[in-house]
């Protein structure tokens, strides 16, 4: 046969064929049918469920819930993030990050400044600063780190969930309409500024908002004795805005080592910062021409000012959650309680990071997502996160670098005479050239806390420049157990700040007089 009669022949053997299975399923039982029809549908609830089931997920897209999220992808489990804005959390979005660009931005104008001491004519002269200049070009950046995130849980397969989740039992969350169960759920929500209940407060922004400004104000109060209002506060005075520093104590970083935060409040203040202590903010009031004039609860008005932050803290965002139904427990604080293997008090259920106020730094929320996700998956059992000798940066300005115990805090638990310590005070060769008596140039300060006979190093801090960038260092040295020693038997690298910490006096004399 032609292949033209073959295809005509196979056309009419299908027809046929159809023609047949058609009579047969027309002679089914109405029964048989319902069957099918019931069979369809249990498949569909059935796939519909597998989607939605997860071996973990993670309510929260931070840092931290990212790091975990993927560290259990990595190990071959089917894992989930559910977030109900940009990826990145508070770090990324409006925290370290953004932040840190700021801090540059005013440390690039320090240099300006500085400029001159090093023989360098004219350079301030017709420069200007422009403030949504930076600011687009940082949310563009900002914009890139949402997206790399995306990115890297997509390529470890990593399910990202839009919305805002609430429990709605062990081992299940409500997302929108649709409802997602795991075996294991971590949450990583983090925390949400704190506000002051005071007439006025519709006219202030909090951290967050400095994030906003589309516009540099001149004249600025900061509201706050932690590190973010130091460090607000820090970039505001250096982008040469008129700065106001309120602080409810004495002085801000009230509990860090007292050579810290003495020392930042000698510097702000040589800065041109007005530093106001023993401030508590009763009202603010906003003028016909826009400005703000703030009321404290002692009878002094202070202003007018373009803008009002409030920086006085941060509490967790655990009200949306409906931690009742899932059974987990909160501290007086609103913090979710854990243990040190970040297990709530529901079994299956897990948290970690800011929500549980221990230790809120990102990298801390980071290593301790990663941990978990090893101990549920990878047989690592007693797989912890270590919140011991933790190192902290505050960008301020200068800059602070910090682990470990305070001297005030060494002394009350071991006994002043167990604990030894060792400081020293100088100028930065940095500022060496500068023509100007010695006393007005910015000073670095640097503390050894030492325990017990064999001196090891139980506390170490450190501001003035560089401060931020020689800790890591050093905190790897703490963790694995230094002593004076140890430091002293590090050969020094001159010229530079770092040095100091490996000279401190009496060099090489563990039995030598003690330091005064």
């Amino acid at each position: 046969q032609d292949p033209e009669t073959m295809g005509l022949g196979l056309v009419a053997m299908s027809l046929a064929v159809l023609s047949a299975n058609a009579l047969t399923i027309a002679r089914q039982t109405p029964s048989r049918l319902r069957a099918a029809r019931s069979y369809s549908r249990r498949t569909l609830l059935a796939t519909a469920a597998s989607d939605n089931h997860f071996d973990y997920l993670v309510i929260g897209g931070g840092s931290g819930g990212i790091a975990s999220a993927r560290r259990v992808a990595q190990w071959g489990k089917k894992a989930a993030v559910v977030e109900k804005s940009a990826l990145g959390g508070t770090c990324v979005n409006v925290g370290c990050v953004p932040k840190k660009v700021m801090f540059n931005a005013a440390m690039v104008n320090e240099m300006l400044h500085a400029s001159q001491h090093y023989g360098f004519t004219g350079v301030m002269e017709g420069a200007k600063f422009d403030w949504n200049t930076i600011k687009q070009s940082r949310d563009a950046y900002i914009a890139r780190l949402n997206g790399i995130y995306g990115n890297n849980m997509a390529n470890n397969d990593v399910t990202v969930i839009s919305g805002l989740a609430a429990f709605s039992g062990p081992n299940s969350v409500q997302v929108g309409d649709e409802t997602y169960t795991a075996d294991h759920i971590t949450i990583a929500v983090g925390g949400r500024t704190k506000m002051p209940d005071i007439p006025g407060i519709e006219h202030c922004l909090d951290s967050d908002g400095f994030f906003l400004l589309e516009e540099q104000p001149k004249r600025v109060a900061v509201i706050g004795a932690g590190y973010i209002a130091v460090e607000l506060a820090g970039i505001f005075q250096a982008l040469d805005s008129e700065t106001s520093l309120f602080v409810r104590g004495e002085r801000a970083l009230r509990r860090f080592d007292s050579m810290l935060s003495e020392t930042l409040d000698s510097e702000m203040k040589k800065a041109g910062m007005k530093v106001v202590p023993n401030s508590t903010p009763a009202s603010v009031e906003k003028a016909e021409d826009g400005s703000l004039t703030l009321k404290l609860e002692n009878g002094d008005e202070h202003g007018p000012f373009d803008a009002i932050i409030m920086a006085v803290g941060r509490q967790p965002l655990v009200d949306p959650l409906q931690l009742d139904k899932a059974g987990v427990t909160t501290n007086e604080g609103g913090y979710i309680q854990v243990d040190e293997f970040q297990n709530t008090a529901t079994k299956g259920v897990y948290a970690l990071g800011d929500v549980c106020g221990n230790i809120e730094l990102t990298p801390m929320a980071i290593a301790a997502g990663r941990r978990l996700g090893d101990r549920l998956f990878g047989d690592h059992s007693t797989s912890k996160a270590d919140y011991d000798m933790v190192p902290t940066v505050v960008f301020s300005h200068p800059t602070i670098g910090t682990i470990g115990l305070t001297e005030e805090e060494a002394k009350a638990k071991h006994g002043e005479d167990n604990v030894r310590v060792y400081k020293s005070t100088f100028t930065n060769l940095f500022y060496g050239p500068w023509q100007m008596p010695p006393e007005d140039k910015p000073k670095t300060a640097m503390k050894l806390v030492c325990l017990g006979a064999e001196e090891k190093v139980i506390g170490l801090h450190t501001i003035g420049m560089g401060s931020d960038e020689l800790l890591q260092g050093f905190g790897v040295a703490m963790k694995m157990g230094a002593t004076k020693a140890d430091f002293d038997s590090c050969i020094a690298i001159h010229p530079t700040a770092a040095e100091e910490m490996v000279t401190m006096a009496p060099w090489g004399l563990k039995d030598g007089p003690k330091p005064q």
